[in-house]
């Protein structure tokens, strides 16, 4: 029996899982990484979940997350049962967005993270829930709760994190692919190409929907995550 290990995205912890748990099979010993908490690298992130758990895994992986486990999966694929990734993207940061994310750090250096994050946080989410103020302050209170090393430290591990698009080809393991139809900050078009290299992605478009899937339409998200789960947990 596989062991499923959640993996949050940048600056957010378990929380980012709450609505999730509740329905994940306890048979998977499900449980959230904190790897990326201790690392300051993508491939050390990937090293540690691997070596955190042993056996076979089945790694879930939101944004940052999706980005570790595809790097779990290259440093370890046959271990890796199965992959569902959430709002993520397989290519390098391109330079603008290096740029942008320079300049972001720049300003969390200054003490400035809470300005950022807030004028941002419209971008992660669809206009429908970005007008629902206590989710958009439960997200600012996550990301900030991080604090300024660790907003540092992971956005320049994203920002050198490697080419996942390389070795997705390979990975033979059933792949659960979800994603916002109004995502700005991975959008559809990255999720596709990550469906077009892998052989046995399942691709479920999630409507009404940004970047935080798992807080902002929890019940789909739970419907196909739990669906998918069952072919693990009945092994």
């Amino acid at each position: 029996m596989p062991t499923l290990v959640l993996l949050p995205g940048l600056a957010c912890d378990a929380r980012l899982w709450d609505a999730q748990m509740p329905i994940l099979p306890a048979s998977l010993a499900p449980h959230v990484s904190d790897a990326h908490m201790r690392h300051d690298r993508i491939e050390a992130m990937a090293a540690a979940v691997l070596a955190d758990t042993a056996g076979p895994l089945v790694l879930c992986g939101a944004s940052m997350g999706g980005m570790v486990a595809m790097e779990a999966a290259r440093q370890a694929p046959d271990r890796i049962a199965g992959v569902a990734l959430l709002g993520t993207n397989a290519a390098p940061d391109t330079p603008d967005m290096i740029k942008l994310r320079e300049s972001a750090i720049e300003l969390f250096e200054q003490g400035e993270a809470r300005d950022v994050i807030e004028f941002n946080a419209h971008f992660a989410f669809h206009p429908k829930q970005a007008a629902d103020a206590a989710l958009v302050k439960r997200y600012v209170e996550l990301v900030l709760d991080a604090g300024t090393a660790q907003l540092v430290s992971q956005n320049r591990a994203v920002m050198t994190r490697p080419d996942a698009r390389t070795q997705l080809g390979a990975l033979r393991c059933p792949a659960l692919l979800m994603c916002g139809d109004t995502d700005r900050l991975t959008p559809p078009d990255r999720m596709r190409e990550i469906a077009a290299l892998m052989p046995h992605a399942e691709l479920v478009w999630v409507p009404e929907c940004g970047h935080m899937l798992t807080m902002e339409k929890p019940a789909l998200v739970n419907a196909a995550l739990g669906r998918w789960l069952t072919q693990f947990a009945d092994t």
